[in-house]
């Protein structure tokens, strides 16, 4: 293993291998040892030169370790973000001086991408906090997590680069508690549930994701928890628990186990309730997340269903 002890002085991070790591890739062995930084992340430091082994900058991310090897990592400072300031109204739920917890509404983007170069979370943060500029990354700054587009609720943003760092490695590590509201059609199998499936880009639908039966290096592991609040008429509303936090995995799982999201029409069919009841979107909320915060708390931030939602649940129990 690599060394526990692996020291973290100002901008640097220092990690010694042992005979536990021989034969491992160098990208594959930080990520393990340099806590909160992604492989991705590490990847980009090899290539900007920022990643020095027993004192020679190396320039392959698929260097394989010895197991002996002393290795600094130089984390830059932030790099000025090309994405613009705007002037959008967020509702907090939560700010300190490292991270701000926002409820994001149905319809709004996170981050900057085709398609959608304005009027997203980053454009709204960054007026907010013009500080947090560069944070995590040039085209994400502060972003830690996503929400998709139509699914609205808490979304925690990082204002400097300790609490990114900090706060993404707990969703690495799979320590953060993450809880949704979902109305899906009909009834899952059982009244409590817990799936997993390998999860990859649709070969045929490239907007989509799919379920594969094996794991390859396209696909993804992952798990999805949940149980039965309420049983309504054509409906069930759920709480959704995803261990892991793969693209679409909410909807993608619950379209497998033949309970779509109600109004997801990317994974369920043309015949939702929003046909019936004006859904414009699919009913998925974020109403809760648990993490740690780099102020040594432990907090739980929640999010009532917006409007849109319980007007849906409302006609449902009628019918």
């Amino acid at each position: 293993m690599i060394d526990s002890k692996a020291a973290s002085a100002g901008n640097t991070q220092v990690v010694k291998f042992d005979e536990s790591d021989k034969g491992k890739r160098l990208d594959v062995a930080l990520v393990e040892g340099a806590s909160g930084l992604s492989r991705s992340q590490i990847q980009r430091l090899v290539s900007q030169g920022n990643i020095i082994v027993d004192g020679v900058v190396s320039t392959k991310s698929a260097t394989v370790i010895r197991g002996c090897e002393k290795v600094m990592i130089v984390i830059p400072p932030p790099v000025t973000t090309s994405v613009s300031a705007e002037d959008i109204p967020l509702e907090i739920v939560y700010e300190d001086s490292d991270l701000l917890v926002v409820d994001k509404p149905s319809g709004m983007v996170v981050h900057p991408a085709s398609g959608h170069r304005t009027g997203t979370l980053v454009n709204a943060v960054l007026a907010h906090d013009p500080q947090m500029a560069g944070i995590g990354g040039e085209k994400r700054p502060g972003i830690v997590h996503r929400l998709d587009k139509d699914t609205s609720g808490i979304i925690v943003v990082a204002k400097n680069d300790h609490a990114h760092r900090f706060l993404q490695a707990q969703f690495k590590e799979r320590t953060v508690e993450k809880s949704y509201l979902g109305l899906v059609h009909g009834m899952p199998p059982s009244f409590n549930g817990r799936v997993e499936t390998a999860i990859g880009r649709d070969k045929k639908f490239r907007k989509r994701m799919a379920i594969y039966h094996e794991k390859t290096s396209k696909t993804r592991f992952a798990v999805t928890r949940y149980s039965t609040v309420e049983k309504l008429n054509e409906f069930t509303l759920l709480e959704i628990k995803p261990i892991t936090g793969r693209t679409h995995q909410i909807r993608v799982h619950m379209s497998y186990l033949g309970c779509p999201i109600a109004g997801d029409l990317l994974y369920g069919n043309r015949k939702t309730v929003g046909n019936s009841f004006g859904l414009r979107r699919q009913f998925l909320h974020a109403s809760s997340l648990k993490i740690a915060i780099p102020n040594g708390d432990v907090r739980r931030f929640k999010s009532q269903l917006p409007k849109d939602l319980e007007n849906v649940l409302s006609q449902s129990r009628v019918g």
